[in-house]
């Protein structure tokens, strides 16, 4: 146990108001603060600056924007993992599907003996806690596996960062097939939609590798554009897919009348299969360096006109 580290975290907890609001938010003890307010103080803690909502120019400011006042019903389906499935089939073909393999309310429910041998296990309403990626279920431990499910399942990952649409989420767990690409990774491209058309699109790269993660943004010309948000991204780049210019039309059609939405896909031998789609990429608190693609990308989205709450 690192004394002196425990004794500088306590003391900065005693000192930086900021931090302290981050540390007691983890805990639950703001829970119940209203989302304006909520907002104000997590942007003030996290970006060091004051939000500014009466006109809001940077990305990371819209973001909050929208998640206080462009509050449209069918948000709620389209962040949820398993209702969102309708949703693509009917606008762009069930074709876009990562094959199903179960649905179930609680973890008991899992009939592990007939799923396959590897799989993806996940909550519907959230992002990443409680997710199991099988790749030998020889070596499952069921029981760990459940603690996890049930872990994801208590989450309420609507008060993390106040993003609305997961609040009403009817939690579930769902089982897809497991798909790797050529890499024996799973590279997913996120094209981000401003106003209805794609604008830009980013990699998620070298999740495993000793570097750690990489994530590099690239132009419509697919030429890597030279800034970070939260992680370094590879100067070099990466070979554009073929079949990218398909992404981007579906992409198009699942964000039309969306202000902004990420939509997100994987390429598995030149087959594209469908992720997720998100409003608040990193909950609208991640830093672009250099400060100036903060205030590009806040450019391109479109405010609607009053609200909708």
């Amino acid at each position: 146990m690192d004394i002196s580290k425990i004794g500088r975290s306590g003391f900065k907890f005693i000192r930086n108001k900021d931090y302290r609001f981050l540390i007691m938010t983890g805990l639950g003890f703001y829970d119940k603060l209203p989302d304006d307010e909520y907002i104000r103080r997590k942007f003030k803690a996290i970006m060091g600056k004051d939000l500014e909502l009466e006109n809001p120019q940077t990305f990371n400011e819209k973001l909050q924007w929208l998640k206080l006042h462009d509050r449209h019903l069918e948000y709620t389906m389209m962040v949820d993992k398993y209702a969102v499935r309708q949703y693509i089939a009917d606008t762009i073909g069930e074709e876009y599907l990562i094959p199903l393999l179960g649905v179930w309310d609680e973890p008991d429910e899992i009939d592990f003996k007939a799923l396959p041998n590897q799989f993806v296990l996940k909550c519907n309403h959230n992002s990443g806690l409680g997710m199991i990626i099988c790749k030998d279920k020889s070596k499952l431990n069921v029981s760990a596996v459940k603690k996890e499910l049930r872990k994801g399942l208590k989450q309420d990952y609507y008060l993390t960062g106040r993003e609305w649409p997961y609040k009403n989420v009817s939690r579930k767990i769902i089982a897809e097939r497991y798909i790797e690409d050529d890499s024996g990774e799973l590279q997913d491209f996120k094209l981000m939609c401003f106003n209805g058309k794609v604008k830009c699109s980013f990699v998620c790269s070298n999740r495993f590798s000793k570097d750690g993660l990489h994530v590099t943004f690239f132009d419509l010309n697919w030429k890597v554009m030279p800034f970070e948000r939260h992680y370094p991204y590879m100067q070099q780049g990466m070979i554009k897919p073929k079949n990218y210019n398909v992404m981007i039309k579906l992409a198009e059609k699942l964000s039309h009348g969306c202000p902004f939405v990420r939509a997100d896909f994987y390429n598995i031998g030149g087959r594209i299969y469908f992720g997720e789609l998100t409003f608040f990429p990193g909950g609208g608190f991640e830093e672009f360096t250099p400060e100036e693609w903060d205030y590009k990308f806040g450019s391109w989205i479109e405010l609607p006109k009053g609200s909708c709450l």
